[in-house]
């Protein structure tokens, strides 16, 4: 427990408690005041705009952070081309966003409310990354997360703030707030650079070789994000309004509830990135992390399973039944953690298409046994569907792991 690692793990995760104390917060309040309906329009939308926003920065956060992690001289290089590269990419991809989601839910919210949450995912949140991604490169792991929480702070005085006034149009008040926690955030991350960013005349695209190296980590960012907010877009498409908000608190609650697994896997990916991955240092870290996900994913499932019912009380009579959904999506829960242990080993290694494969994988099964299952199973289908989807992840990541990956480097 002394360890570099242990002791970026142990004060990550105090940050990750925060910001899970400011994730539930925020959540309670936005569902309260929304009420199911307009929640879970909200979390859908909110959800593609995520997906999307991964793809932002064509994967140049992920390149900046393998970069600097190895030389932390290279910073201005990589960020010579990952600004550019993220507006670039970021304005066409917000074009796309804004014409899928009205004509997928223009019906259940105002265009300038998609605009404002489009704007936020899509341009700004990828720029305030990539200030994140600087600190996480240079071994500051907790203040990385700490400032990433700054947003989320934000967005929580939105909420407490639209709540208290009750004005006639919650959500176009919240979307306000919900843009402008992103964009105040942005203005306090370039505050505290590490050193100072290029300047417009110094941009630079990346050449032939970057952009492929780039495209592989940004279909990364989007098989790492899609796991995690497909599931509430497709609720939109799949469930009734109400049901599928109910549905997106139960996911998010979960979904809160696995951050000490990444708190431990974001304090080690700088040393994975640096050491050869078939060294025996790396092997007993993979196995070390690996055993820490599983265990602690079983303590959590079951924490979880027994205080359910106490959800149905928390979020109001308007949300009833949300416990239940939460204790089917508890099966998952083990998955997930081993998802992103194996996910990030699979990254750090260089085996990134490895990662792409498994994950799209899952992505596929996804909605493919979200369609059949919900119409067998109503509601229920969607837990299902995530439950299946994560373990199918979990289990060929592994594989993939221990006996594709991990032995190579060995027998060499």
């Amino acid at each position: 427990m002394k360890g570099p690692i242990a002791l970026g793990t142990i004060r990550t995760s105090v940050v990750f408690g925060l910001r899970l104390l400011v994730q539930s917060a925020t959540l309670l309040l936005v569902a309260r005041l929304l009420g199911p309906r307009e929640f879970g329009a909200l979390a859908g939308v909110a959800a593609l705009a995520v997906i999307l926003g991964a793809l932002s920065s064509f994967g140049m956060q992920l390149v900046l952070l393998g970069e600097v992690a190895k030389a932390p001289e290279r910073r201005l290089i990589v960020l010579r081309s990952a600004i550019p590269c993220t507006l670039l990419c970021g304005g066409a991809l917000l074009t796309v966003y804004l014409v899928s989601t009205i004509h997928l839910f223009g019906r259940v919210m105002p265009f300038h409310v998609l605009a404002m949450i489009g704007i936020a995912e899509l341009l700004v949140q990828p720029l305030f990354a990539l200030m994140t991604t600087e600190h996480h490169a240079l071994g500051r792991i907790a203040g990385a997360q700490l400032l990433q929480l700054l947003p989320m702070l934000l967005r929580l005085l939105a909420a407490g703030l639209t709540l208290i006034v009750q004005p006639e149009l919650p959500l176009d008040v919240y979307g306000a707030g919900y843009l402008l926690a992103s964009v105040v955030a942005l203005l306090c991350g370039a505050c505290v650079l590490p050193g100072r960013w290029p300047k417009v005349d110094e941009w630079r695209l990346p050449d032939r070789g970057g952009w492929g190296e780039a495209f592989s980590y940004a279909v990364i960012n989007i098989t790492r994000a899609a796991p995690g907010e497909l599931d509430k877009a497709l609720s939109l498409k799949l469930l009734p309004l109400g049901a599928a908000g109910m549905y997106a608190a139960a996911a998010r609650v979960v979904g809160a509830a696995t951050l000490p697994v990444s708190a431990m896997v974001l304090s080690a990916l700088p040393r994975l990135f640096r050491e050869d991955r078939g060294s025996g240092p790396t092997r007993r870290l993979f196995i070390w992390m690996y055993a820490c996900a599983f265990m602690y994913s079983l303590v959590l499932a079951v924490a979880l399973w027994l205080a359910a019912p106490l959800l149905d009380v928390f979020f109001g009579v308007q949300y009833a039944g949300v416990g239940e959904v939460v204790r089917w999506l508890c099966l998952a829960v083990p998955g997930m953690a081993i998802r992103q242990v194996v996910g990030n080993s699979l990254m750090a290694f260089g085996e990134r298409w490895m990662r792409v494969g498994f994950e799209m994988g899952g992505l596929v099964i996804l909605g493919l046994a979200g369609v059949v299952l919900t119409q067998r199973f109503g509601a229920l289908g969607l837990p299902l569907a995530v439950i299946s989807a994560e373990w199918t992840m979990a289990v060929i990541g592994s594989v993939l792991v221990v006996r594709v990956v991990m032995p190579r480097r060995g027998m060499k």
